[in-house]
């Protein structure tokens, strides 16, 4: 009996390769390139299995392609607003995501962003590697305190409750939080959070934002013009969730008036390009999309996407399933 055809977007861990090539009929991006449009329709022509990433957008455009044989999309990622789950489903895929996994790594990274950003951790690594620190003085390079701050929350899923506990518990922080589908109350327990009725009460409360909304319509540019006129002068922004959660034009027009103090990203709103003048702002730690990025947290992520395919050609329901 021939093996499944399975073909994978992008280069992954290399022992979640390995493990694909032998289970089944594997075709690798061997350089690594992003796929084209045209790229991703043929691979849905021509495999069973097609293991896209965060960042392949496959769309209505895509998934519209005739003669599709594929019957499985297996994401590698979390966030799924890449990929059209109506189009998906009229076109008779299952589609799955790989939740759990990167949580610690995810929340690691953006307390990496907080940190770096309230005590001024990249200017200051540029200022050194330019030659031109001359020492130690008194008003040098002052940040901002982190210990004892107010960190607001939207959304209060696994990551956030990750770095509210990091908050909590490492910096003394008071949490506060926003989410339309509030957790359980045995989710947040020992966290001393307390919910906020709106984003806008959460604005005007926290010494820090940090997103952890998903993407999609209805938190598109939520993070816009009146958000920020909203936040605390001296607030920070961090989002290492959706780039189109945040209007960049917005947020640089608030760094350069001084409406807030500065922001730390790790996703942007039309990436992998990032808005002019964000680069140019000393306020602003700026990330490749490395939320997930530890060699642990790939295998794993990788890995559960295997565990999804696997169940699929066994007849049985993955367990990450979407649609």
């Amino acid at each position: 009996m021939s093996k499944p055809k399975v073909i994978v977007t992008r280069r992954w861990h290399r022992d979640v390769e390995q493990v694909l090539v032998e289970r089944y009929d594997t075709q690798l991006n061997e350089d690594d390139h992003p796929m084209s449009v045209a790229e991703l329709q043929d691979a849905l022509r021509n495999a069973d299995a097609v293991l896209p990433t965060v960042c392949d957008k496959v769309t209505a455009e895509v998934l519209g392609v005739d003669n599709i044989r594929a019957r499985i999309l297996g994401s590698n990622g979390v966030g799924f607003n890449h990929i059209d789950l109506d189009a998906a489903q009229a076109a008779g895929l299952t589609v799955t995501n790989t939740p759990e996994v990167l949580t610690d790594c995810t929340a690691d990274l953006a307390m990496t962003l907080l940190l770096a950003v309230a005590r001024r951790a990249g200017e200051g690594e540029r200022h050194l590697r330019n030659g031109e620190w001359t020492g130690w003085r008194p008003t040098h390079m002052m940040g901002t305190s982190v210990t004892g701050k107010t960190l607001g929350l939207i959304g209060m899923g696994r990551i956030a409750r990750a770095v509210a506990a990091r908050a909590a518990h490492g910096f003394n922080m008071k949490i506060i939080f926003h989410d339309p589908f509030p957790p359980r109350d045995e989710d947040i327990a020992g966290l001393n959070a307390t919910a906020c009725a709106s984003p806008e009460e959460v604005f005007a409360q926290a010494d820090f934002v940090s997103l952890h909304c998903p993407g999609g319509k209805e938190t598109y540019h939520l993070i816009g013009t009146d958000a920020l006129k909203a936040m605390k002068p001296g607030a920070f922004l961090i989002n290492s969730a959706r780039g189109d959660v945040i209007d960049e034009a917005a947020l640089v027009s608030a760094l350069d008036s001084g409406e807030i103090a500065g922001a730390g990203l790790d996703v942007f709103e039309k990436e992998p390009t990032v808005t002019a003048g964000l680069l140019k702002m000393e306020n602003v730690v700026l990330l490749p999309h490395l939320g997930s990025a530890t060699q642990e947290t790939r295998k794993a992520m990788g890995m559960r996407v295997v565990e999804n395919i696997d169940a699929f050609f066994k007849g049985e329901n993955p367990r990450d399933k979407l649609v």
